[in-house]
């Protein structure tokens, strides 16, 4: 495979991971660049692996890990983080991108911008699916599954760093699979709410035919229809 391509899978990764939780795809580069010989940055964002970078970064990502397990709160984050993830997308594509992962492309070393503009349209779109599949979850699960649905948020987006870096050629895969997940979640989310709003509809027909006719209705079946 070309060299190209395959850091362009890499920098897809971690831009996609950064569509969920914006920094711990930060502590994933930082750490390996400073720790390991698997990533090699190119030296004008070597700065990601210093150790104001990766401490700033992991209390940050305490924070969004405790505020994103919040029903309501999780909401009032995602607005937040609209800007903050296609941010750091762009920039850690830019940054895998044209380091050293599983092979060396010149072209995305020569072309940073290009880098950072599909890294943050990379990330934009998987967080604008995380933000409309949320509610989705809330809704359906009246606020109980947003904890669950996060912890799989977290470990989604760390998996796809893993295989950024050890097998890119899988991370289309992964893409793949998270969108149609947010596909089934989403219109699932969408059917409930009409089914919901049908029954409250017939719920009220019944109810005003029923006092057209001088039918009184118990309290407890006008309150629950």
């Amino acid at each position: 495979m070309e060299a190209w391509l395959i850091a362009l899978l890499t920098g897809s990764g971690f831009a996609a991971a950064s569509g969920l939780n914006a920094f711990l795809p930060i502590v994933v580069v930082g750490a390996f660049a400073r720790f390991t010989s698997l990533i090699e940055l190119p030296s004008q964002l070597a700065w990601l692996e210093s150790w104001p970078v990766i401490i700033i970064g992991l209390l940050l990502l305490v924070g969004e890990i405790i505020l994103d397990k919040i029903p309501g709160v999780d909401h009032v984050n995602d607005l937040i983080q609209s800007l903050i993830r296609p941010l750091v997308g762009g920039v850690l594509f830019a940054a895998t991108a044209a380091s050293t992962v599983q092979a060396t492309s010149e072209f995305w070393q020569d072309h940073p911008v290009i880098g950072g503009i599909t890294g943050a349209v990379v990330a934009a779109g998987v967080h604008t699916g995380k933000a409309a599949a949320r509610p989705a979850v809330n809704a359906a699960t009246g606020g109980t599954g947003a904890p669950l649905a996060s912890f799989a948020e977290d470990a989604i987006s760390f998996g796809l760093c893993l295989v950024a870096i050890f097998v890119p050629v899988l991370v289309i895969v992964v893409m793949i699979l998270m969108g149609m997940a947010l596909y089934r979640i989403v219109t699932s989310g969408r059917r409930r709410r009409k089914l919901r709003a049908l029954l409250e509809a017939q719920g009220r027909a019944e109810r005003e035919a029923a006092a057209e006719a001088g039918v009184k209705t118990s309290w407890w079946r006008g309150r629950w229809r």
